[in-house]
């Protein structure tokens, strides 16, 4: 009786732990692009056809739509984008649409927590609208989609297409002013974090520490009056690697300040060891 009761009980714990996991039938699907030096990502569910009218029964006409199933539809840009003459800035929005015979409308939208439509659509979160022109298909596409196209590097298409209709809007990425920005940067020279992680680098490694200390004192000097705290630690220690002890004490009592200031503790702590170590000596 015992061995029955122990094995209904291992029996029903069992089943209890099991998961069953069965097919969506719109499942989920995430398209990652990169258009020139800019990331977009879309994430949504792709309901199918299944001999269903889509637009105008499954998809109601002139009515806001999730575009898709499920949770509404997202759409990230890492950069900000350009519909026509509108901007989109860089950021996660939940995408909606309204389809029309002629034209949709395509809202970007603030609050991404909205399952489906939001309960209550408020105008004011509609960060951009776009408008685009309808397309009727030859062939039909069975499963809802959603892609960028005719990407260049300096602009694509979004694209929604379910059944004989496609939706189309160009947009345009900030390439040209990207590169402009990283050109200058890098025709200028090393900046002043690049000159502290070559320090770092050598002092790691406890090799070339004179030069490892000219390029220390090059990026404090960049970084102006306001050298961080950190970089003014790192000096310290090279000063004292190469046997400057009056002069690293000088420069861990700069870095100790900034430190405090910044309320970084272990810093401030390491900055006081240092001090009391050196001054013994």
């Amino acid at each position: 009786m015992k061995k029955l009761l122990a094995g209904i009980t291992f029996f029903v714990s069992t089943g209890l732990m099991a998961q069953i996991t069965t097919p969506q039938l719109s499942p989920i699907s995430k398209v990652e692009q990169k258009v020139g030096l800019t990331d977009v990502t879309i994430e949504y569910s792709r309901p199918s056809k299944r001999d269903r009218v889509v637009f105008g029964d499954v998809v109601p006409m002139n009515e806001v739509w999730r575009t898709g199933a499920n949770k509404n539809t997202l759409f990230t840009t890492s950069d900000a984008i350009l519909f026509g003459n509108d901007t989109l800035k860089a950021g996660t929005y939940s995408f909606y649409t309204k389809p029309g015979a002629q034209e949709w409308s395509l809202y970007f939208y603030k609050t991404l927590d909205n399952w489906g439509t939001p309960d209550e659509w408020k105008a004011e979160n509609v960060v951009l609208e776009v408008k685009a022109k309808t397309q009727v298909l030859n062939d039909m596409v069975e499963t809802f989609t959603m892609g960028i196209e005719s990407i260049s590097v300096d602009d694509a298409v979004l694209s929604l297409a379910w059944d004989k209709t496609k939706v189309t809007a160009k947009f345009a990425v900030p390439t040209k002013a990207k590169m402009s920005e990283t050109i200058a940067k890098v025709m200028a020279g090393p900046s002043a974090n690049d000159y502290y992680r070559a320090a770092d680098y050598k002092y790691s490694q406890k090799e070339d520490l004179k030069q490892a200390l000219e390029w220390i004192n090059k990026s404090v000097e960049m970084s102006g009056e306001e050298a961080p705290f950190y970089v003014l630690r790192k000096k310290a220690l090279i000063q004292a690697e190469l046997g400057d002890k009056k002069g690293a004490i000088a420069t861990a009592k700069l870095s100790l300040e900034g430190a405090k200031k910044a309320g970084y503790d272990s810093y401030i702590k390491a900055n006081e060891e240092s001090i009391k170590e050196w001054s013994a000596k």
